[in-house]
């Protein structure tokens, strides 16, 4: 096995947002804000090669909303899903399953695209099978009005019409890792927890999106459940503390990888990493 971040691109959100109920002169010492109170945000997918299958868990943006939509976010950079596949030889044809760990648009919008000519969508990985899990699919797909300008339609039904959709179920993916489900942001958001090189690493989504965020009450204001969020960071927090898991950062714009460490405060950043830095 072998795996690989994948740069996507990067965006803007409100820090305020982001960050809940805690003050700005808090959390701006870690994720610095600029005039107009946004911070910067990563689309950090991961490509993971095991034997015939290529897996790319998360697609970033994408590039079929309208040019109103993305001036809300601020994209900036030059990251591309196309430019990070091509650094390591790949192509979209090449990947065989895509891994969603929930369908917000910053997180499923690559899997569609336009036909040439703009009048209807289509695969982005024509020879993928894209997994998501029913609960989450049903409660995506029936969006409560707090969620729902972040479930688009156009991201999410044609998977389905396509053919390309597939279910995770019990907690063990058919693309050969374990799954934890987690409630608190978005009803069963899923975390891949992958054994690699006698390691641990766990992809964060957005139960932790930035390090910002490891504090226990650092929760985003987009979680539909903050105080199931609490209960969840909690338990795998420290979890992670006493495994030394190595968490995998999808939204940290400076941090690929982290661990974490007791502390008396509670669970506490210990150390950031590239990703090449730990695992060769």
């Amino acid at each position: 096995m072998k795996i690989h971040p994948i740069e996507t691109g990067n965006f803007k959100l409100d820090g305020g947002a982001m960050f809940g109920v805690v003050p700005k002169s808090i959390w701006e010492k870690t994720n610095p804000a600029d005039a107009r109170n946004l911070i910067s945000m990563s689309m950090r997918c991961m490509l993971i090669e095991d034997g015939d299958r290529l897996t790319l868990i998360d697609t970033g943006l994408g590039a079929k909303q309208s040019e109103k939509f993305y001036g809300y976010y601020f994209l900036y950079g030059d990251f591309s899903l196309d430019a990070s596949l091509a650094k390591l030889g790949f192509h979209r044809e090449d990947i065989t399953d895509i891994f969603l760990t929930h369908l917000h648009f910053d997180h499923c919008g690559g899997v569609i695209q336009w036909n040439n000519d703009k009048t209807g969508f289509v695969p982005a990985f024509k020879n993928a099978k894209v997994w998501s899990n029913e609960s989450h699919w049903k409660w995506a797909t029936e969006p409560n009005p707090r969620e729902k300008a972040s479930f688009l339609s156009e991201n999410i039904m044609p998977i389905q019409e396509n053919g390309q959709l597939n279910f995770v179920k019990d907690g063990i993916s058919d693309v050969g890792f374990e799954v934890l489900y987690m409630d608190g942001h978005t009803e069963k958001q899923m975390l891949p927890k992958i054994k690699y090189q006698d390691k641990t690493v766990v992809f964060m989504a957005d139960l932790l999106p930035t390090t910002g965020h490891i504090p226990l009450p650092y929760v985003m204001g987009y979680d539909t459940r903050p105080l199931l969020t609490l209960k969840e960071k909690s338990a795998f927090l420290n979890t992670a503390a006493d495994n030394n898991y190595f968490l995998f950062l999808e939204h940290d714009a400076h941090t690929e990888l982290c661990t974490l460490k007791h502390t008396e405060k509670g669970v506490r950043l210990n150390e950031t990493f590239k990703f090449s830095e730990i695992f060769k």
